[in-house]
């Protein structure tokens, strides 16, 4: 039983995040084979001031970027 753990910024729209888990429960079935009711897929969003790359907040990033 494949197990999918998906890390992203919070603030995605419900509508987005089926589509991604859709989409990628079938990249997984095409890849791997067997049921598409045995793949698992877990989300987890994260804050924007828990997110650093390089020492910056991807908040400090975006209010850096406006």
């Amino acid at each position: 039983m494949p197990l999918i753990q998906i890390h992203i910024l919070e603030g995605r729209s419900p509508a987005i995040k089926k589509r991604l888990i859709e989409e990628v429960t079938e990249a997984v079935h095409r890849s791997l084979g067997g049921s598409r009711e045995a793949i698992r897929i877990a989300i987890y969003e994260i804050a924007e001031e828990h997110w650093a790359v390089g020492g910056v907040t991807m908040k400090e990033r975006r209010l850096s970027n406006s």
